[in-house]
């Protein structure tokens, strides 16, 4: 691309952040009501336009397809019926949560007799990178209207023209309501230029959130000098105890790996505990081989699955580090809940984690050990979404440390700010 190209989308781009700054302190002080009406006419649109989203949703999957998309990622992709009321039902569920913006959170009442209310307000611009799923779109525009910011979307090019289709409906809803519609704005171009110029935009920005693979999360980092809250990749494991209920960790292990095996919380890795191998485990492979999942197991069980006659393939040292997002898995034993926890906390990435017992001291040694966003039970690790955290729709599933961790909504789209109440105090 020329030169002269360049200074063009970053003008663009400077120019959609510039206005977005602007409509961010419009977004603040709105009224709850103002932003619940927001967020149903946007349902109620998507709706009545549900015919052209999908027509714009064919034409991204027609492309894909041609582009040798996979299975799963063509799955990300799609939106039906079913889906687009879900998108309709989570704006709802939004728009019936408490308002964060301008909760207290802490009241202290110093010596010199001050009142300081600690309280939440918006982080204020908040840009979102993502790929394939178009129903990030509505979700993160819904997060970010309720919690008081302003948002700039740059979706994948994947979902170019469905993600145009639900901006238009984004847009023409904030018009309709009296509002600013910088307050969601879309990069209208997928050239990686534009996110480049994006990710230079400090001044006007305060908060990057990419979703998407680690090769464009790293990109991101690489390149904003804007605070990035991660969600790097979902090496997510199950660990099956000695003590484990077999029929119990065999619905589990199946929803987690099989149910969508192309999202982030699905099970890449099962680790069981050897003495329960024997008894356990030709059970579980033999259900995974029925739901069609390739079955990589450690070099130690090869010999093992051949004597039962189950099919498998050796597994190597990276696979136990790797994201399939589909229908794999990766298979070790372990001699102990503590080793569980060591090869979790090397392996994983930090998101979400499960195990399977009906020993309760297991249960809790490994809920405490192992360090991650999330942490399960004898519960599936699919469960790892704020829809189903009760949060709403979420704006992604962080694995950093600061600031926010796991699945994020309205509070996590927070900072806050101090209110002194003084009768003439001076220092």
């Amino acid at each position: 691309m020329s030169e002269g190209s360049n200074t063009g989308l970053a003008a663009q781009v400077e120019a959609i952040a510039k206005a977005a700054r602007k409509a961010s302190f419009e977004m603040a002080v709105l009224p709850t009501e103002k932003k619940n009406a927001i967020l149903k006419r946007i349902g109620t649109m998507c709706l009545e336009r549900k015919n052209a989203i999908l027509e714009a949703n064919r034409i991204d999957l027609d492309e894909g397809a041609k582009a040798g998309l996979s299975a799963p990622m063509l799955d990300r992709l799609k939106l039906d019926d079913k889906r687009i009321d879900q998108m309709v039902e989570g704006l709802h569920q939004v728009a019936d949560l408490p308002d964060p913006v301008g909760e207290e959170i802490e009241r202290m009442s110093p010596p010199r007799g001050l009142d300081i209310r600690k309280i939440r307000v918006p982080i204020g611009v908040i840009g979102i990178i993502y790929e394939s799923r178009p129903n990030v779109t509505i979700d993160c525009a819904a997060l970010c209207l309720k919690s008081g910011n302003a948002a700039i979307l740059r979706g994948g090019k994947e979902a170019f023209h469905t993600n145009t289709a639900l901006a238009s409906v984004i847009s023409d809803a904030l018009v309709a309501e009296g509002v600013a519609p910088a307050a969601v704005s879309l990069i209208p171009t997928t050239d990686r230029e534009a996110l480049k110029a994006l990710l230079k935009m400090d001044a006007y920005v305060h908060c990057i959130i990419p979703r998407g693979g680690e090769g464009l999360i790293r990109f991101v980092v690489e390149n904003s000098r804007i605070p990035v809250i991660k969600h790097y990749q979902g090496v997510c494991s199950i660990y099956v105890d000695k003590d484990a209920e077999v029929t119990k960790a065999v619905a589990i292990i199946c929803n987690a790996k099989c149910q969508r095996p192309g999202v982030c919380n699905a099970a890449e890795n099962l680790f069981i505990h050897r003495s329960a191998v024997d008894m356990h485990l030709p059970v579980i492979a033999k259900r995974l081989l029925a739901e069609k999942v390739e079955l990589r197991v450690d070099p130690s069980l090869t010999a093992t699955f051949k004597d039962w006659g189950i099919p498998c393939k050796e597994a190597t040292d990276e696979d136990f580090f790797t994201e399939f997002l589909g229908l794999v898995i990766a298979i070790k034993p372990v001699d102990s809940v503590a080793d569980a926890i060591q090869m979790i906390n090397n392996y994983g990435s930090g998101h979400s984690d499960a195990i399977i017992t009906e020993n309760r001291e297991s249960a809790e040694t490994f809920l405490r050990g192992v360090d991650s966003a999330t942490v399960y039970w004898n519960a599936s690790t699919r469960f790892t979404d704020g829809f189903e955290f009760g949060m709403g729709a979420e704006i992604g599933i962080s694995t950093d440390r600061l600031h926010a961790r796991g699945p994020m909504g309205l509070r996590e789209l927070c900072s806050y700010k101090f209110l002194i109440y003084g009768k003439g105090e001076v220092r």
